[in-house]
């Protein structure tokens, strides 16, 4: 008996035991509803906890919600902090389109980042005012910079269910396809004038606006991050710009009114900015340039029969990719312009019946596309440098942003005939030379005499390697460095004629010399052109007839920093070598330096070369630099009349190297001075008309990898001849006006040469010798052509 109650209490302490570890076996009597009441505790409890879960997230929410609302509503109407300058918003600075002028105030070409016209109020027609703002903004007059009343259709348009997925998936790997909770429109013109003009320049903005339909969150704080991962990037940078949108065009709309006493002159105002900022396609910014570019006709010509083309403008400011006149969207456009006039009819400012007409219209574009013009392109990059040297508080930009207009001295008629005769001078030459078709360069620059004003200017050729030349590209006029060859020998004679020892009827020797070679310590012996030595010459025959012996004589003889020192007088900077070979053209200068040292020979007047006449700045503040012309070139006049007749008698008289100007089919009297390099690397011709009424031209061809020219390609055969077509269209349309003479008596003395007794001439040429000045020995010499330091003379 006692052995069986122990065991009975042995199975009731197990079942005990069983049931306090939660075990499912227990007496039957009281351990099953005793499990049930657990389970139903445990699952009352369970829902509590989470229904107090949900609810704390709602608090939190509506908490975080509240906030973000409260700080954006103080943002919006309190925070006056970090706001931008509002000053060039009312000095309506936009950026406009700069324009380089010719000498007679005509556009040679127009540069710009944005080519836009700004308008004020008045200049936008009744037409196009109305066709804006139907498309835009039909409140626009009568709200403060928002409008409240399009609240609700923006609301409507927010995808909600966007906005529960992003919420309940923790998964952020389709950020990327995942839609903008947010929809675009709603802003008005305000708005619109606030993200173009202001949100692209400030700095925390910049990324966002620029990047609005990126899914990369650019502003790395803490709070844009949270609200990242909540509702994606994309959406909170359009957030953020909208809020900061709304904001300044608050603000905006206050300061104008304040600024222009009512709210209606400041919406006209603001109205006339955004008609000049907007983008509406092709690079055309602002509706009067859009106008010009798709309709080829000034804004100002519209009319209300015009609804059609005002419609058209207006509708492409919403999207100017899809609404921007062109083929490939006709239908999509065509849809887009009826919407507008339908709409521009619903809301009064055209009849019905205008907008069904117009909406029966095709529609009518003729694009007139902006090129940078071709004529004159160096003259656009000798303005920039000239700027950059001249004008220190202007620059680059102030012309490519509009903020100035330059007006220049050069004459677009004498480009044009600069431009032709070029092109047609290097087609002649590669008649001879196929194998340099679209290969062999040239320059070109026209100055006048009396202030050195640039005429016309052209740097290379209009296409070379098949593409348009750049007013950015290489300007052979000022950039390139290059032997004059024989065009500097007159340099040397004007040198000479400074020392008063000389005259054009001195005898000099025309006999072998010998220079050194520097580097070496040998010697080089100078040849002429045709490899003959004369003996003693005249020096005005030595100079027509470019004899290189002579020129070195002479140099030797005066010594070469007297070379020097008269470059320099004639506005040669680029350093000369002080070698005797200088004065055959081997040290290098520029082409601008070589024709304004002939421009000095010519009219005895100093001056520097120089493009811009005046600059307008867009305030309406004229620049201009009136002390152009200097004081006489530092050499006597005697001198400078010597030097005249020297290079009048290289054409007039017949063994002279320019000789084939003095004929009838070209009755403009001239003087000049063919120019050749060592191996024909160069051909040059620099002349001038007389005084300082008179033009001075320089030409200059050759390659650009300083090649040969070819055997014979000479000064007087490649570049003359572009000479004489420049000088003859100049004159014959009086672009310089009329062709000055030259004087009488300097005339009379190259007549009186050429007529005189040859046994007359031999007496008088003895009695020319300069004394104190040893001549070379008369021993024969065995010749060498000039290595190629040394310049090829003809």
């Amino acid at each position: 008996m006692l052995q069986k109650n122990k065991k009975k209490e042995s199975r009731r302490d197990r079942a005990d035991h069983q049931f306090s570890d939660g075990g499912m076996i227990g007496h039957a009597w009281d351990s099953r509803p005793a499990a049930r009441k657990i389970r139903r505790l445990r699952e009352v409890l369970g829902g509590l906890s989470w229904k107090r879960g949900l609810i704390c997230v709602l608090i939190c929410m509506t908490v975080v919600i509240t906030t973000l609302a409260a700080l954006g509503f103080y943002h919006i109407y309190f925070d006056r902090t970090s706001l931008p300058a509002l000053e060039p918003l009312t000095r309506f600075e936009f950026p406009t389109i700069g324009r380089v002028y010719d000498a007679h105030d005509q556009p040679l070409m127009e540069i710009a980042r944005e080519y836009r016209l700004n308008i004020t109020y008045a200049d936008i027609p009744p037409i196009v005012r109305d066709a804006i703002l139907a498309a835009e903004d039909k409140n626009f007059f009568t709200h403060g910079g928002v409008d409240y009343s399009v609240i609700p259709r923006v609301l409507s348009k927010i995808r909600f269910a966007t906005l529960a997925a992003r919420l309940t998936t923790l998964s952020r790997e389709d950020e990327v396809k995942s839609e903008a909770i947010f929809p675009h429109g709603g802003s008005t013109i305000t708005q619109q004038l606030v993200r173009n003009h202001f949100l692209k320049d400030l700095t925390i903005f910049q990324s966002m606006t620029a990047r609005e339909n990126s899914d990369e969150l650019l502003n790395g704080r803490l709070l844009p991050r949270a609200l990242s991962y909540l509702i994606g990037s994309q959406s909170v940078i359009m957030l953020v710009r909208k809020i900061e949108e709304i904001r300044l065009s608050l603000w905006v709309e206050s300061k104008m009114q304040g600024r222009f006493g009512s709210k209606r002159r400041a919406k006209e105002e603001i109205l006339a900015r955004y008609a000049s900022l907007i983008y509406l396609g092709n690079g055309q910014y602002g509706f009067a340039a859009a106008a010009e570019y798709y309709f080829g006709r000034p804004l100002a010509t519209f009319t209300a029969d015009d609804a059609d083309l005002a419609a058209l403008l207006a509708s492409i400011a919403k999207a100017p990719r899809y609404y921007a006149p062109d083929a490939k969207n006709a239908a999509k456009i065509l849809r887009r312009r009826n919407q507008i006039l339908t709409l521009m009819a619903v809301n009064g400012f055209i009849s019905k019946d205008r907008a069904s007409a117009a909406r029966k219209r095709p529609i009518r574009v003729s694009v007139q596309p902006r090129k940078m013009a071709a004529q004159g392109p160096a003259v656009v990059g000798n303005v920039l440098e000239e700027i950059k040297d001249r004008y220190s508080d202007l620059n680059m930009q102030d012309l490519l942003q509009g903020r100035i207009q330059v007006y220049s001295t050069v004459d677009a008629g004498v480009q044009q005939i600069v431009d032709d005769a070029l092109e047609q001078g290097l087609a002649r030459y590669e008649k001879r030379r196929p194998a340099a078709k679209g290969l062999i360069q040239g320059a070109v620059v026209v100055l006048r005499n009396h202030d050195a004003g640039i005429l016309a200017e052209t740097g290379g050729r209009q296409l070379y390697r098949d593409r348009p030349s750049l007013y950015s590209d290489f300007n052979r006029v000022t950039q390139s460095l290059r032997q004059p060859g024989s065009a500097m020998k007159p340099i040397v004679y004007l040198a000479a004629f400074q020392q008063g020892i000389f005259n054009l009827d001195t005898l000099v020797p025309d006999k072998p010399i010998s220079v050194p070679d520097t580097g070496n310590r040998q010697i080089k012996w100078i040849a002429n052109y045709d490899g003959q030595f004369k003996g003693m010459i005249p020096l005005r025959e030595a100079l027509s007839q470019s004899r290189n012996a002579v020129a070195v004589w002479i140099a030797e003889q005066i010594g070469m920093e007297n070379v020097m020192w008269t470059a320099r007088r004639l506005g040669i900077r680029t350093p000369l070598q002080p070698y005797a070979t200088t004065a055959l053209g081997a040290s290098e200068v520029n082409l601008l330096e070589l024709a304004n040292a002939y421009r000095m020979m010519a009219s005895g007047i100093y001056a520097r070369p120089y493009v811009i006449r005046k600059i307008v700045r867009s305030s309406g503040e004229v620049i201009t630099d009136k002390e152009h012309r200097g004081p006489p070139v530092a050499v006597s006049l005697s001198s400078l009349a010597l030097i005249q007749e020297g290079l009048r008698g290289i054409v007039r008289m017949p063994s002279g190297t320019a000789h084939s100007l003095d004929t009838g089919r070209f009755p403009i009297p001239v003087m000049g001075k063919t120019g050749t390099t060592n191996d024909f690397r160069d051909a040059l011709f620099v002349g001038s008309t007389y005084g300082p009424h008179g033009i001075t031209i320089a030409v200059r061809i050759g390659f650009d990898d300083n090649r040969s020219l070819g055997h014979k390609e000479t000064g007087g055969r490649v570049a003359l001849p572009v000479f004489r077509k420049i000088m003859l269209g100049v004159y014959r349309k009086a672009l310089a006006g009329p062709v000055p003479a030259f004087p009488e008596r300097m005339e009379q003395n190259i007549n009186n040469y050429l007529n005189a007794d040859p046994i007359e001439t031999v007496s008088v040429r003895k009695k020319s010798v300069p004394q104190n000045i040893e001549a070379p020995p008369n021993a024969e010499a065995k010749r060498i052509i000039p290595s190629q330091s040394a310049g090829l003379s003809f």
